[in-house]
């Protein structure tokens, strides 16, 4: 049976391509919005009383996304647009029959979360290539979030542009007004008087998840997938010119160990910064000098007890800038499709920390990046300080990609490591191809090789994903050798050969019981095969069987999965303290998920597992509790417990244990204070960070920050503990 399943899925997959009757083609006549000139300088509070708003005719011929595809929207969305010699100007009221008692948002994080808040969002393509966006989104307490989306599939999430916006909420609805300085936004520089862009608004009313666009899409899709997009028309916007960010800052930290082996306290001070010039609309060079960090989310630690390492994502904001172009790879998407497995030859986080996330210091860098209709291409260049027993080394990416067609493209990367003992390198050839609306296919292939000791290795992959609105359907195929060694990149597990196919299907039929409730049924089958590259023995098998999957009208979700598993272990294994002997094991193993409305003053994500784990049993539980009485304070705590039941070669029966809290409180989105903490029973360790932040100006900040660490060393005794209180300040001038 377990042979025929790969079959089994191809074969209800082929059925089913005449289902999808509403995956449907752009229009070829674009819905248009008319910007008009003025010459004054407008007001932004968030009221649009200006006069010069009433000269701009509202557009508020939107259509819904979700839930009823095509349908009329519930609630009107009116949106305008003024621009002048400095500012684009754009007006938006989100009318809604319940005023301020409709209104949903969490906190007042930047980059908030779209499940979490109300919220419009523009799409900008100034260069019409219907691949590209802009995107900037706002909350109706002006909070702000901002990316940048290439073909609808790679985004820069941390970009963060100039731009302001306000804010009013009244018993009519909510009004956004932001200004855009025309040195955010990109474009060409032509001949002609006016400019038409590809522009599209989108609106999400989260009291009932009701989303609308001014330019509708499939709903599979998003409103950065620019092909869909309409028109913003009559636009003079000055010729692209001199574009130059200074952001130079100030830091001085107290810095205390105690139990540490020669390291004394110190009390520092440091002057650094980054330049970033916009050379022309296509091309960017950013240079830093003496990079900090110190203002960067702490990490959050992970109690895996898979065979799989455990992804950190990249938090420091230099490089989350154009992180796209350079985060070529494989690995699982949100909603868990595609695969485990992570293969990324270029990992950032390689630079300027070290293996457990300590800091090493930067000298200097520097950062080009050039994108156009026909082609992408790039290159980061770093020194990395000597400290200790780590030599100062430098490192170097080159990224370049090739467009065509509609939204396909092929490319290659490189990587360098240089250390004083040897290098390290990678050359990668990668392709991205859309193959139809529905149809794309990834692929990749690298390799890598070392001076010190001469191992050469190679990894690969391809992926094919299918999506339509009924279902989604994929085949990712992986190999990574024993000597693969990507010194500047991620790769989730060694000496292995991936097969992992699947398929969701998405069901919105009639027959769905309570339908004021629950949405949409999406059961899915997720299938992992891995052979060991070296021998081609099968060394772990699960089949992740999704029979129940319920997406509820408000956002929650419940969904119940049984996994049986083969795993056979050539060397032993370690999860959490307890080592798990060599052999063949089969078990069986339970879960649910389970969330309430994230968007609700109390909210609760949940997951539970249980059954047998190799020679044992392992119940495991992940809770999740936010409570968010108002935007202006926001609190998170988390409890996971992994407990082991006569586990492994000692027959082991032990609890570990993972707490955290975290809470954001706010006077508005500019000031805020941050508070984490958290206790991990696996090494004995608690961590806490503190963090008071203002952005006086914008992109200008004023940080307070105090970090606490201890943990247990086992050659080390006591307890091992670092205080750290950090005071910076920044400032962005713009030319």
């Amino acid at each position: 049976m377990i042979k025929k399943l790969p079959n089994l899925l191809f074969f209800i997959t082929s059925f089913s391509f005449a289902q999808d009757a509403e995956i449907f083609k752009p229009d070829s006549i674009k819905k248009k919005i008319e910007a008009i000139q003025i010459s004054t300088t407008l007001r932004i509070d968030g009221v649009m009383n200006d006069p010069e708003w009433k000269l701009a005719k509202p557009t508020s011929d939107f259509t819904q996304i979700e839930p009823y595809q095509g349908k009329q929207p519930s609630h009107r969305t009116e949106v305008r647009v003024l621009y002048n010699k400095n500012y684009l100007y754009v007006g938006i009221f989100a009318r809604d029959s319940l005023g301020k008692k409709a209104i949903r948002a969490t906190d007042f994080k930047r980059d908030f979360s779209f499940r979490q808040h109300d919220l419009v969002a523009l799409s900008f393509d100034g260069f019409n290539d219907k691949r590209n966006a802009m995107a900037l989104v706002t909350n109706p307490y002006g909070v702000q979030r901002d990316f940048l989306s290439f073909d609808d599939i790679y985004y820069d999430i941390d970009w963060d542009g100039l731009w302001r916006v306000r804010t009013s909420r009244t018993d009519s609805g909510w009004v956004a007004e932001m200004a855009v300085p025309w040195k955010t936004l990109r474009y060409p520089k032509t001949d002609s008087l006016t400019q038409n862009w590809g522009f599209n608004v989108f609106r999400n009313r989260r009291l009932t998840n009701e989303q609308t666009a001014f330019s509708p899409f499939p709903r599979s899709f998003t409103n950065t997938r620019m092909d869909y997009a309409g028109v913003l028309s009559n636009l003079q916007p000055p010729p692209p010119s001199t574009n130059l960010r200074i952001q130079p800052y100030f830091l001085t930290s107290l810095d205390r160990y105690k139990n540490f082996d020669n390291k004394p306290n110190e009390n520092t001070y440091k002057v650094g910064g980054e330049i970033k010039w916009a050379i022309n609309p296509n091309a960017i060079l950013d240079v830093t000098a003496n990079t900090d960090f110190a203002q960067a989310d702490a990490d959050r630690q992970v109690n895996n007890v898979t065979r799989f390492s455990v992804f950190f994502p990249e938090r420091r904001q230099f490089f989350l800038e154009n992180a796209s172009l350079f985060g070529v790879g494989v690995g699982p998407n949100e909603d868990l499709s595609g695969g485990n497995m992570r293969v990324q030859p270029f990992f950032s986080r390689r630079i300027g920390l070290d293996d457990n996330g300590n800091p090493i210091p930067i000298d200097v860098g520097a950062r080009f990046v050039y994108r156009s209709l026909k082609r992408n291409y790039g290159a980061i260049a770093m020194r990395q300080r000597e400290v200790g027993d780590s030599p100062g080394t430098n490192f170097f990416v080159g990224r370049y990609s090739e467009n065509f067609g509609k939204q396909s493209r092929i490319g290659g990367l490189v990587t360098v490591k240089n250390r004083p003992d040897g290098s390290n390198m990678t050359g990668t050839i990668d392709g991205f191809f859309r193959l139809s609306e529905s149809h794309s296919l990834n692929t990749m292939a690298v390799y890598s090789t070392s001076t010190n000791g001469g191992k050469q290795g190679f990894s690969g992959f391809a992926q094919y994903y299918y999506s339509t609105n009924q279902f989604k359907f994929w085949w990712t195929q992986s190999i990574v050798t024993k000597d693969f060694n990507p010194e500047m990149g991620f790769v989730s597990r060694s000496d292995v050969i991936g097969t992992t196919p699947g398929v969701f299907f998405f069901n919105r039929g009639k027959w769905i019981p309570f339908k004021k409730f629950i949405r949409a049924f999406e059961p899915g089958i997720m299938t992992e095969f891995y052979h060991q590259a070296s021998t081609g023995k099968l060394i772990e098998r699960q089949l992740n069987i999704n029979p129940i999957w319920l997406n509820f009208q408000r956002g929650g979700f419940f969904g119940y999965l049984i996994n049986p598993t083969f795993q056979r272990l050539t060397e032993a294994f370690i999860p959490l303290g307890v080592t798990i002997g060599t052999g063949d094991y089969n078990y069986v193993r339970h879960q649910i998920y389970a969330s309430t409305n994230p968007a609700a003053a109390l909210s609760l994500n949940t997951s539970f597992e249980w059954g047998t784990y190799f020679d044992g049993r392992l119940n495991s539980h992940d809770i999740r509790l936010q409570i968010a009485p108002i935007p202006h304070i926001s609190i998170l705590a988390r409890y996971n417990r992994n407990h082991f039941k006569e586990v492994g070669v000692e027959n082991a029966t032990t609890k570990v244990d993972l707490y955290s809290i975290e809470g954001r409180f706010a006077l508005n989105p500019r000031v805020q204070l941050i508070g984490f903490y958290q206790k991990n029973a696996e090494n004995l360790s608690q961590n806490y960070n503190i963090r008071l932040s203002w952005e006086y100006q914008p992109l200008s900040y004023i940080y307070v920050v105090y970090n606490h660490r201890e943990f247990d060393n086992l050659l080390q005794k006591p307890k091992q503990m670092e205080d750290h209180v950090i005071a910076k300040i920044s400032y962005l001038k713009q030319f």
